[in-house]
């Protein structure tokens, strides 16, 4: 069997980029920038608008407890039951944020440290090698060009070597 030199068809090299092609990139991203911004704009906007809500309501809850016959002894009781449920949810979070506290100090300490012990002195040793090759090959090899330089530099002088 013969084989058949290598034509553009049967190699895998993509053809060139089209200027529409180049442009998609470009397109994607600023297709998903104003994507997150109309979520931001949502996002704004329900939160005002649960704002005005919450204002609303706190202002019709404050109009009927000023009205004369309400019973705002047990509206008192159970605010203070659900106050003392938010302290409790409160504690537990706080708990919980301790313990995550503790888990990423023993992260630090038991994997982040060591991590960079070992980068500090990979770093010394580098340090070490960079010296060590120039006292010893770095130096010599200018010392000899100098030697060389001179030499030719007398040979010049006397005349056996042209310059």
């Amino acid at each position: 069997m013969t084989a058949m030199p290598n034509t553009p068809q049967d190699s895998q090299t993509p053809p060139p980029e089209l200027p529409a092609q180049i442009a998609e990139p470009a397109q994607t991203i600023s297709n998903t920038q104003t994507e997150q911004e109309k979520q931001m704009r949502r996002t704004i906007t329900g939160i005002i608008i649960g704002a005005i809500v919450m204002v609303i309501l706190l202002c019709f809850t404050v109009y009927y407890l000023l009205q004369p016959g309400v019973p705002t002894d047990k509206i008192r009781d159970v605010f203070i039951i659900v106050v003392a449920l938010e302290s409790l949810v409160i504690g537990v979070a706080l708990v919980v944020l301790i313990v995550q506290l503790a888990s990423l100090i023993n992260l630090l300490q038991n994997e982040v440290r060591p991590i960079l012990k070992a980068t500090n002195d990979t770093v010394n040793n580098l340090r070490g090698t960079a010296e060590f090759l120039g006292e010893n090959v770095v130096e010599p090899v200018i010392k000899l060009n100098g030697y060389l330089a001179g030499l030719y530099r007398t040979l010049e002088l006397m005349g056996i070597k042209k310059k």
